[in-house]
């Protein structure tokens, strides 16, 4: 079964990190389903029941977007509140739809790992940064798996160290 990686990222031909991740992504299309939601969706009127079947036909999903403002892009939160509703992703009999389904995060930060740190400039990790993420998918039940990410963006972003997140983060979504 492919795994589903849902993309969201406001401006992503200009990106360089979230970019290059998808190009090595396409070179597996039997592997890989890429879905971009501001492709899809530019006016931000999300298909909720098309997103809701096709999380239901993978069992593996990645929510891959660049951090900012210590947080996800705006799109993301607001296709959580409209897709994770009450009936189909908790809450009753017939919810809990992602139920052990494995999902994770795939994040390129600008600021350095360094700086991401209890002693760092900003005085968390970037895994304390999105814990609302895992405990919203704890919450519905999903395996969530801890966080892939490329630090450094703005300042080291280096075509050498571009290259190796690229192998790198296809090796994460396969160990997953």
């Amino acid at each position: 079964m492919k795994t589903l990686v849902i993309i969201i990222h406001p401006d992503l031909k200009n990106s360089i990190i979230n970019k290059r991740w998808i190009e090595e992504l396409n070179k597996h299309p039997e592997k890989y389903h890429i879905h971009g939601l501001h492709n899809l969706y530019p006016d931000e009127k999300i298909d909720v029941e098309k997103e809701k079947q096709l999380l239901e036909a993978h069992d593996k999903i990645i929510f891959q977007f660049p951090f900012y403002w210590f947080n996800c892009p705006p799109l993301f939160k607001k296709w959580l509140d409209e897709v994770l509703t009450y009936g189909w992703a908790y809450g009753s009999k017939s919810g809990y739809k992602l139920s052990n389904k494995k999902i994770a995060l795939g994040i390129a930060a600008g600021i350095n790992k360094e700086d991401y740190s209890t002693a760092g400039r900003y005085k968390y990790t970037l895994e304390q940064l999105t814990a609302p993420f895992e405990i919203t998918f704890d919450y519905v039940k999903a395996d969530y798996k801890p966080l892939f990410a490329f630090y450094g963006a703005e300042y080291n972003a280096t075509p050498e160290r571009i290259e190796k997140s690229a192998q790198d983060y296809i090796s994460f979504i396969e160990n997953l």
